[in-house]
């Protein structure tokens, strides 16, 4: 653009561009050129508008601004080359932009910008460290343009994949770096247990944490909306209101008049109606010329005379009212509404139908031709047509030989159309009418005469009714302020099935027997040239353009001597109502001045579908007239007031008149929201006119017409102004001195961002500004707000061209945020860029906006690059909670008592009080219950373990396991030299082997732990896990199976961890014949029994210290809980390495003596119906499982319901089915499940969940008597402030919270708060503590750190109660006594869970817990399959998974950020998008939080694309 300024100025003549260019390499300048000579539609160009957007940059590169670049995986860069790059197809042409594509590049241009790219990567490759941008290059023309407005540019070497873009420093001084990759990288791999320097340790090595750094830095910057104080209500959070600033403009001027029109003068000669004046031309004057259309090369292709026009038009009114349908059934009556179906190089075969249709009496309704069954927009068309009771559809022989055909060649029904009949118009397939027939020809009268559609903003389509008396009238006006003649001849552009062009170049016309040359689309693309030709062909004395037209005739001029426009005396800019039309209609006229076209030749008009003509300036004889300016300020346009601007002039907006009133209308400015209040006279407002010729309605909306059509504008006394109605125009504006109309933007397009105006079109008009031509097409700009957290934000998409890299783009995109930002005062809340071709277009090739909307929302756009500043733009958060000090303890349990609340507390049944003929009572322990049975009833079997078959593996009786155990006992004596008290790590799958070594150990006298042994296919993440619970736990050996222990020294084992470190490694599967000489008797029950070991879902390794009474007083609560028996059958689904699933794997069996039926998690991978079908199989009525083996029922077998009941699959012996969790119950995924195997008899009571912990395994538990878990609904924003506030199912922000089941016998809760360890009331948010036998000891670590964790364990509380000793369990929840009664009869006391203290998240004061922000995420688009948040600094960081193609990633993000924004009040830093399985889970089917944020901290998830948010 620098380069090539012939057209760009309108100061100078084109012959001075030479002088002024800026010297340049010659090839450097041949590529400018030929780029620019291209470039089409300048309706948004302006130069002064263009300099002041660069001017705005240019301030910016002082307030240095770092964006981290989005990361893309590779595969998602688009690599497209330079020769088979073909610009977008425009074929079917525009409206709205100049669909002309751009040129291909030759293949020397592409050179050209590689080479400069290569020299670029080479120079600067050296190091990695980014350079600063080429600000001294000097502020001379291009060079200075083209200098970056970021002072970083991210240069990388030129070999790098494309996302490694490494941390800008703040100075731009190049510093050597050395390549972050050659660092040895010490921190652990991926997925991995070990405790990682994570939060402010992090190892900052990685490129995703500069990112980060970067990101916080520039969030850092002061924003500018400041946020005002206010009282935050106790519950509501409020958001912010905008308050007014108290120095914006306020309109000071008096009240408007309203402003009329020069009467209509009734000339003596103007016909009754449109259909007398045919007559008369076609009758008189048979042989004058009416309409001249041409072919693509220009040439005339048929000339329809007055006399042809009014035979045809009889005979299509003839056969449209006697040919369709029988005599007695007519298809068609006068009145009724008929489609016309028209292309566009075909205005003589659409003037006779419509003129057939006036003759007729019937109302055309004229539409764009549906190319496809699914045309954007189509839809709303058809919905039209079907509401207007459209059957019959005329078109032209061409025409329906071009629709798309069905197989028998009829033609399909469009998606959401009538059925129609297509009825062609040509003559030679018309039955001639009989003589006497004659259409019947009556004056004007208040019947419709035609429907117009017209495309709102939201894409509903609306046909606006004309009558023939409006339509009379309106031509009359034109007729009347064009000073049109007999026999003049007009050159008509534009579209003639509506507005302007059917206006003049159809109806005016034909009323002054004028002659049209009408210009196909296909013809101006062509030769863009081609209408100023025909002009000087004719000698035409009007045209009828668009400002597209006449910037693109500005581009092709060049080569034409011979052009004279003297003959126009007036050439009508149809969207003269665009702020932009005024840079075409200057540049336009300082070219074409020296070809004899006069100033005053230049007539913008405003128009609407609902107002037609809104105002026209008039062909003046008197050149020395200047027409009207107005420089207004940006800023006061914002709010609506009219500011000429002096001071600031980078933001003003220039704007001609579009002349004066038309002749017999009055006008007046209505406020545009609320009541239609007429404006002051410096004040911006909607433009209403009071005419006769203006629409009557939308066709069918009562409603909608009465607020458009039917509008009474009111002084500020509220007096009516009129007792006539007007119709709103659809145009923003005011009337200037003199009478002249202004026009400053669309209803449409007005987007009131916290209380401010902004306009599409202007925001467009910036975004070109930015050095457009080289990233985005022109006119390929989509501006649009969406609704989000109670404001309007703005939303830009452009296409990008396939040529420019990601680097081009980033800068381009960050440079328009920061022009918008300077010139209107307005963040962008969103910026898409969608590759070339890809939006949505309207019939003429513009872009459907509304349809863009639309796949924007529904995340269909799949843009290539996006950027969001939610940071930026969203000012209205509530804010940050300020934490009021504490209230004591003492306070707080005497504000309870006061208020008659209880405090907070609840039992099981007492384990002292309940009678029952338990015999393993009297053993203090294990072994010897085990030994005891071995010896009562030895053929009792115990364990039976099952395989993926569901076949029977290996079962054990009570002899069986003990003499196995005896035999393990020996061996551990003999091989392993084990004293009593030494730690033995079982490392074995699960199984009955696992069962038979954990009783070895207690035989001997050992402290067994259960470890997970390693994946075989993923030794290298799993291995180390392993190694470090052995090293931890101080495990004097291991002992395994055969097949594990030789993994463990196998070669890709030493890989992973140093094998030589292992302990003693012992395998049980040949076991010593003998047994020991005695069995290990403890001497005092509070010894260790086991070593109870898990990772976190934070990601720390504990192990739990179990006792020998702890673990009998376990299995003796879970036995009164769920009333086990020795006949009793229990199926068990669950990992058995830690918590309640190693409890009921391994213990209770043997203390209670059921029969467990195990089924290994892993095999349902295989066969995921396994454990349902052994539940059936083995009549169970009580099973356990995980939420992963319940996922994967819901998942795999979701189809096969039916399936399975053939195969006699019976859930109905089923009572409980409990899922094991250390986590608030998933309500989603139970319900769905008990909904699921419904039909299959499970009874929907059977489903709950327990809860247990680190300090304690089991706290609650569904048993058999007792009342159903019960469900109730919090409020999620008070849940945030820690406060829970129960609400009816539905209302919104609610969160349905399930009990956990029943509290277990001999467990004690009360509620307490974390800090301040006060009890509290019912139904108040805190800790969990219990207090109970079976809690755990204390943490068992190498790390000597007890002290931290030590009240974890023994804590006592501050108040009331200061005895017991409690232990912590780091979960919030609530207890509520409920209505219903226990099985003792007392009340019943419900326990939520909330969730766990270290998971959740402090952000912006406030209590977060992920699992809520995840369930937000994974409603928001249907390829989201799971989602994981954590925070990093104070960014929140979101992960999603994704399922689909990797072009839907970037759909994500503004979804991601949206949802989070509405429902939680929180700005989303980072959104992450992954492949499926990328989230860790532990074995519980927990997310590891943490070990995703050390994974993508250390760069190792490998992501489809990360997006920071501005």
């Amino acid at each position: 653009r620098a380069v090539d300024m012939s057209h760009s100025r309108p100061v100078a003549a084109a012959s001075m561009a030479h002088e002024r260019r800026p010297p340049m390499a010659p090839s450097a300048s041949r590529y400018h050129r030929r780029r620019s000579s291209g470039t089409r539609d300048e309706r948004y160009r302006s130069d002064v508008h263009t300099e002041a957007v660069q001017a705005a940059l240019a301030k910016h590169k002082e307030r240095k601004m770092a964006v981290p670049m989005p990361s893309k995986r590779r595969s998602l860069v688009v690599q497209t080359s330079m020769d088979a790059y073909t610009p977008p197809d425009t074929s079917s042409g525009s409206e709205e932009e100049g669909g002309q594509g751009e040129g291909t590049p030759t293949s020397s241009q592409g050179s050209v910008s590689m080479e400069h790219w290569i020299s670029r990567a080479i120079h600067q490759g050296s190091t990695t460290s980014s350079s600063s941008s080429s600000t001294q290059s000097g502020g001379s023309g291009a060079a200075g343009r083209l200098a970056d407005v970021l002072a970083q540019t991210h240069v990388e070497n030129h070999s790098a994949p494309p996302d490694v873009t490494t941390y800008t420093s703040e100075h731009p001084v190049q510093v050597e770096r050395p390549q972050v990759s050659t660092v040895p990288r010490t921190t652990p791999k991926y997925g991995n247990a070990k405790l990682m320097e994570t939060g402010d340790g992090v190892p900052v090595s990685s490129r995703v944490s500069a990112k980060i750094q970067q990101l916080v830095n520039t969030l850092k910057q002061p924003r500018r909306p400041p946020l005002r104080e206010f009282f935050v209500d106790d519950f509501e959070e409020l958001l912010e209101v905008q308050q007014p600033d108290p120095n914006q403009p306020r309109p000071e001027g008096a009240q408007m008049v309203a402003i009329r029109g020069e009467p209509l003068g009734v000339v003596t000669n103007w016909p009754p109606s449109l259909e007398a004046a045919l007559q008369r031309w076609g009758t008189i004057s048979p042989k004058a010329p009416c309409l001249t259309t041409m072919d693509t090369n220009g040439k005339p292709l048929y000339v329809l005379t007055y006399g042809k026009l009014w035979s045809r038009s009889i005979k299509v009114a003839y056969n449209i009212l006697h040919k369709l349908g029988t005599k007695q059934e007519p298809m068609v009556r006068p009145g009724d509404r008929v489609a016309l179906v028209f292309p566009n190089n075909d205005p003589a075969a659409f003037m006779v139908a419509f003129y057939g249709c006036l003759l007729a009496e019937v109302v055309p309704v004229p539409i764009e031709v549906p190319l496809t069954r699914k045309d954007a927009g189509s839809q709303q068309i058809g919905f039209l047509l079907g509401s207007c009771g459209v059957t019959v559809a005329l078109t032209s022989d061409a025409c329906h030989k071009g629709l798309p055909k069905g197989p028998t060649g009829e033609i399909p029904q469009f998606k959401g159309w009538p059925k129609l009949l297509w009825f062609v118009t040509e003559s030679k397939h018309l039955s001639k009418p009989p003589r006497d027939w004659f259409p019947h020809i009556k004056d004007a009268n208040n019947d419709t005469a035609y429907i117009e559609y017209k495309t709102c903003k939201d894409g509903s389509v609306l046909g606006v009714t004309v009558t023939r008396i409006a339509l009379l009238t309106h031509c009359q006006a034109l007729t009347q302020s064009c000073g049109y003649t007999e026999a003049e001849i007009i050159v008509n552009v534009l579209d003639f099935k509506k507005d302007v062009g059917l206006w003049h170049g159809i109806l005016t016309s034909v009323m002054n027997m004028m002659h049209v040359i009408s210009i196909p689309y296909s013809l101006m693309k062509v030769n863009p040239l081609s209408w100023i030709q025909k002009v000087c062909q004719y000698k035409a004395k009007v045209a009828c353009v668009k400002s597209r037209d006449m910037h693109w005739a500005l581009v092709a001029h060049r080569d034409q001597r011979d052009i004279n426009l003297s003959s126009l005396r007036m050439l009508v800019v149809a969207d003269g109502s665009n702020p932009w039309s005024i840079s075409s209609c200057d540049a336009f006229l300082n070219v074409f001045q020296s070809k004899g076209l006069r100033p005053e030749v230049i007539c913008p008009c405003a128009s609407s579908a609902e107002a037609l003509t809104v105002a026209i300036r008039r062909p003046t004889d008197d050149s020395n007239q200047p027409p009207g300016r107005g420089v207004l300020s940006m800023q006061g346009l914002s709010y609506g007031v009219i500011r000429v601007d002096s001071e600031e002039r980078l933001s003003v907006l220039t704007v001609q008149d579009v002349g004066t009133v038309m002749p017999g209308a009055l006008m007046c400015v209505v406020k545009p929201e609320g009541v239609p209040q007429l404006c002051r006279t410096d004040e911006i407002g909607e433009l209403c006119v009071c005419s006769i010729a203006t629409g009557m309605s939308y066709y069918g909306l009562s409603g909608m017409t009465k607020n458009t059509f039917e509008v009474f504008p009111t002084s500020s006394s509220g007096a009516p102004i009129s007792e006539y109605p007007f119709t709103r125009t659809g145009l923003l504006g005011f009337i200037g001195p003199g009478g002249l109309v202004f026009v400053s933007g669309k209803m449409d397009g007005l987007m009131v961002v916290s209380g401010r105006r902004h306009n599409a079109d202007d925001i467009v008009a910036t975004a070109l500004a930015v050095e457009p031509m080289k990233f985005v097409y022109r006119g390929r700009i989509a501006v649009f707000s969406v609704t989000v957290l109670h404001d309007e934000r703005i939303v830009v998409v452009a296409e990008q061209r396939p040529d420019s890299t990601e680097e081009d783009s980033f800068q381009w995109m960050s440079r328009v945020l920061q022009a918008i930002d300077s010139i209107h005062n307005v963040g962008v809340f969103c910026l898409a860029l969608v590759p070339a071709n890809t939006l949505p277009k309207t019939p003429l090739g513009g872009i459907h906006l509304s349809e863009t909307k639309q796949l924007f929302l529904e995340g269909s756009l799949h843009p290539c690059n996006v950027l969001m500043c939610p940071h930026t733009c969203v000012t209205n958060l509530p804010k940050p909670r300020q934490k009021q000090p504490e209230i004591g303890p003492a306070s707080v349990m005497v504000g309870n008592l006061v208020s008659g609340k209880r405090i907070a507390q609840a039992s099981g049944r007492d384990l002292g009080q309940i009678e029952d003929n338990d015999q393993a009572r009297k053993f203090l322990f294990l072994s010897e219950v085990l030994q005891w049975r071995a010896q009562t009833t030895p053929d009792h079997v115990l364990f039976t373990l099952l395989s993926s078959k569901g076949a029977v593996l290996s079962s054990l009786t009570c002899l069986q396991l003990h003499k196995r155990a005896e035999k393990i006992a020996a061996m551990l004596m003999e091989r392993g030299h084990l004293q009593d008290g030494d730690h033995v790590a079982l490392v074995y799958p699960p199984g009955i082997d696992l069962i038979a070594a954990f009783y070895g150990c207690l035989y001997a006298g050992c402290v067994p732990i259960t470890v997970r042994p390693p994946h075989p296919q993923n030794i290298a993440t799993t291995l180390p896990t392993v190694k470090m619970i052995v090293e931890v736990s101080r495990s004097a050996c291991v002992m395994t199976s055969q097949v594990i222990s030789k993994l463990l020294k196998s070669k890709e084992a030493s890989a992973a961890v140093d094998v030589r470190a292992w302990p003693p490694v012992l395998d049980t599967d040949d076991l010593p014949k003998k047994k020991p000489p005695q069995l290990y008797k403890p001497s005092n029950p509070d010894t260790l029994a086991y070593l109870d070991f898990s990772v976190s879902t934070t990601g720390m390794l504990a192990g739990v210290k179990m006792s020998h009474t702890a673990t009998s007083a376990f299995c003796r609560s879970i036995k009164l809980q769920c009333e086990l028996y020795p006949s009793r059958e229990v199926a068990i689904c669950l990992d058995p390495y830690c918590g309640l699933g190693f409890v009921l794997w391994c213990l209770c069996s043997v203390y209670s003596g059921h029969q467990s039926i195990l089924i290994p998690p892993s095999e349902l991978e295989v066969n995921p119906a396994l454990w349902l079908l052994a539940v059936s199989q083995f009549r169970v009525r009580d099973t356990f499982c995980s939420y992963s083996v319940m996922e994967l029922c819901t998942k795999g077998l979701g189809l096969q319901t039916e399936s399975l009941k053939s195969r006699g699959l019976d859930l109905s012996r089923v009572r409980t089915c409990v899922v094991v969790a250390e986590e608030r119950p998933r309500i989603a995924l139970t319900q769905s499940f008990s909904k699921l195997f419904k039909d299959l008899g499970l009874h929907p009571r059977a489903v709950s969940t327990s809860f247990g912990c680190r300090v304690n395994l089991a706290i609650c538990l569904q048993g058999t008597s007792g009342p159903d878990p019960t469900t109730v609904y919090v409020d999620m924003r008070a849940l945030r402030h820690d406060r829970v506030r129960l609400v009816e199912r539905g209302s919104p922000h609610s969160l349905p919270l399930m009990e956990s089941g029943k509290i277990l016998p001999g467990v004690r809760i009360i509620i307490a708060n974390p800090e301040t360890k006060g009890p509290l009331g019912d139904s108040h948010l805190g800790e969990i503590w219990v207090h109970c036998a079976h809690n755990g000891s204390g943490y068992f670590t190498v790390y000597g750190d007890e002290a931290l964790q030590s009240d974890h364990f023994n804590s006592r509380l501050s108040f009331g109660d200061t005895q017991t000793v409690w232990a912590r369990t780091g979960y919030l929840g609530f207890l509520r006594r409920t209505e219903l009664t226990d099985a003792s009869g007392e009340r019943h006391d419900a326990l939520y869970v909330v969730g766990a203290l270290d998971e959740a998240m402090e952000l912006r004061g406030m209590r977060y817990h992920p699992i809520d922000i995840e369930t937000s995420v994974i409603r928001t688009h249907k390829s989201i399959m799971e989602c994981a948040v954590f925070p990093w600094t104070n960014l929140l960081v979101v992960v999603v998974e994704l399922e689909g193609s990797e072009q839907e990633a970037l759909d994500l993000v503004p979804l991601v950020t949206n949802a989070v924004l509405e429902e939680h009040y929180l700005i989303v830093g980072v959104v992450v998008v992954v492949d499926i399985g990328v989230i860790p889970i532990n074995s519980r089917g927990e997310k590891q939080r943490m070990h995703l944020r050390d994974g993508f901290l250390a760069d190792q998830l490998d992501p489809i694309y990360v997006a920071y948010n501005m």
